[in-house]
This record gives C-alpha cells, structure tokens and sequence, in this order.
C-alpha cells in the first residue's frame, strides 16, 4: 500500500499540514509535513492484510488508518492530539465522518506523561548534549594508568609521572625513569583500590605490571618475593575509570551518529544545546500547560519570535532550561487542580470508531 494508492482508491478520510506551518513556527526553509487518516479497503481490513500506517521514504508525508489513529489517540499521544487540533487553514481534506471525532474526547490527565514526560525526557538530553559539546573527549583513549596514583604524603601523584622521575634514590641511574612493565603490585588487606608496588629493574622476578595491555580494565597483581620492599603505595581510582569508559564510549557514538548539519549550526550559535529541539521541547511543554490550565489544545503558538529566538540560538542554554523548569511548575500546579479524567473514556471513543467504520464499510459497499 503506498500513498498514491490511498489517494487513487479514495481512502484518506483526512489529510492536514502539520509540523512547523502548523505550529505557525514555518521559515523560509521549512519543509511542509503532511500527516493524514485513512481507511483500508473491506477485503483487507476483514483480512490479514491490515495496513496501520502508510508513510513516503523520508516519513514528511505519513497517514495512519482510522483505527490505529483513534488507539493513539486513547493513549493522549502528542503527535496524534496535534493532528486531531490541526488549524483550520492547514486541513486540506476532512470526510464528514471524521467530525465525530472530538479532541476533547480524549483530552486527559494522561497527557501529562506523554507531552510533558516526553519533554522532560528531551530536556535530560539536552543536558547530555551540553555535556558533550563542552567537555568533549580525546580520540585518544586513556589507559587504567591514567587513574592510579602514588600515595606521597599527604597528597599523591600521578603514577605516570612518578614513573618519570622515578627513583628519587638513585638506585636506578638518573634520567631513565621507570617503566610500569616492572612493577608488581599486591593487594593491601582491609583496603580498596589500594596496593604496595614494588619494582624489580632487572626484570628477572616475573612481575606482571601494572596492567598487562592498554584494554585491561583493572590493574594486574603479582606474586612478590617475601623478602621484597615495596617501593611506593599505589592508589588506582576504578569507579572513575569506569565513568570515564561510559563517557567515551557514550561520546564517540554520538559523534559517529550525529546530523553534522544540525551540529554545525549549533556550533555556529555557539548556545551549547541543540536549539530547534529545545524549541519544540518549550512548545511542548507549553502545550501541556494549556491543557491542563483550559481542558483544551490549540497548537498554533502564540509566542512565534521568542520561539524561533531559541532556535536561532540567541538564548543562553541557563535561560531557556529556566524557561523549562518554570513550564514544569506550572503544569504540576494546573495538574493538580484540572478537571479532566484520568484517561480518556475508552467505551465511548471506542464506539465511536465503530460507528465510523459502520458507515464506511455499510452494505459491503466497498
């Protein structure tokens, strides 16, 4: 089933603009979104050939069959209430039967978790994505080396480091250093992340190092003659170093998949956020403020230049996640003292489809 299917057997009961012209956010550049409704022919419906979604390549033009459109909307999912409270002037097509279907019929308190629990989940990302735009990682990968320290004083060093200067006795001849491959470490009794280090210059006593490759994800312990003398106390930081895994790896795979367009042009702006996601993450939030302050949806924004101020990136990352949390504040407040029902009256929509496909497929017309 393809669109021009849908449009040469004359299936669509409703077709509308959506997307940024809907939201009266539309520049010069905007792509026109069409999101619409159909019905399946009666043989594939009472079959097995049951269709609930029909899109084109690139999912700017997507349809969804009556009945999977009425189950989303049971759900208070945002995309689908947004197509339902479509403006006027961007519905180009609406079948009578279709004006059964009422947005406050499905209007519930539901929607907290599906605009506002959404965007909360998006904020959260945001925060992520600022994380990475301003700490960004080395290609680079440290080694657990880099995350063990030598106790001196009362204060520590870096392992490398110390290797480098090491020894301050002159039992090894200046300037030559130390090298890890010939320390061997044993665990402290009572400690954690604490071992004794010992050294063996000539390297005839078998330590193992303090790691055995550039991948370990711990360090090595040996087994020490009971005559040896530590050298040093080796502190080596694991949990950190388990972060630091999490973080290049969460780091570079977001490098590898992200739009470098849309990147781009946040670096341009320099805000640190991606800027027209936060933008439709506020016009989501709003969304649900008003929804809950009027038991009703209208999705063309009243606030178009402060809006497309965040996307341009004219706002700091600080003031639009105050403009956030002040949205979530506001929603709790009108949450609490809103009319609207838990969920939306799932007999009553329900009967409604019925009757929509009743009329429909009535005296096997099709």
């Amino acid at each position: 089933m393809t669109i021009q299917d849908l449009k040469n057997k004359n299936l669509i009961l409703f077709e509308a603009i959506s997307g940024s012209r809907a939201f009266g956010l539309a520049t010069e550049n905007s792509d026109t979104d069409i999101r619409g409704v159909y019905y399946l022919p009666k043989e594939d419906f009472f079959g097995l050939n049951y269709i609930p979604q029909v899109s084109n390549e690139t999912n700017d033009i997507t349809y969804y069959e009556i009945g999977r459109y009425v189950e989303l909307l049971q759900k208070n999912n945002p995309n689908i209430l947004e197509i339902q409270a479509s403006p006027e002037e961007c519905i180009q097509y609406k079948h009578p039967l279709m004006d059964l279907l009422k947005t406050e019929d499905f209007l519930s308190k539901l929607c907290k978790d599906t605009f506002a629990g959404y965007a909360v989940s998006q904020i959260k990302k945001a925060k992520g994505l600022n994380k990475k735009i301003i700490n960004p990682i080395d290609k680079e990968r440290k080694s657990i080396l880099d995350f063990c320290f030598i106790l001196d004083g009362q204060g520590s060093v870096p392992l490398k480091k110390w290797l480098l200067e090491f020894p301050s006795s002159g039992e090894v001849s200046e300037g030559r250093g130390g090298s890890q491959e010939k320390c061997g470490l044993i665990n402290i009794d009572h400690t954690k992340g604490i071992y004794a280090l010992f050294y063996d210059e000539s390297e005839t006593l078998g330590y193992k190092g303090v790691m055995q490759n550039e991948e370990a994800n711990q360090v090595s312990v040996s087994s020490i003659p009971k005559d040896e003398k530590p050298v040093a106390y080796l502190f080596c930081n694991l949990d950190a170093y388990s972060v630091y895994c999490k973080d290049y790896r969460e780091y570079w795979k977001w490098v590898a998949e992200r739009n470098e367009d849309r990147y781009n042009v946040n670096q341009t702006h320099g805000q640190n956020y991606d800027s027209k996601n936060m933008m439709h993450t506020i016009r989501l939030l709003q969304s649900c403020e008003q929804i809950f302050k009027t038991s009703s949806l209208t999705i063309r924004v009243e606030n178009r230049d402060d809006l497309l101020d965040i996307k341009a990136g004219n706002q700091s990352y600080e003031s639009v996640m105050q403009k956030a949390e002040n949205l979530i504040q506001s929603i709790e407040k009108h949450y609490s003292t809103s009319s609207l029902t838990d969920g939306p009256d799932l007999e009553k929509t329900t009967k409604i489809l019925i009757q929509i496909r009743e009329k429909l497929y009535h005296n096997d017309e099709l």
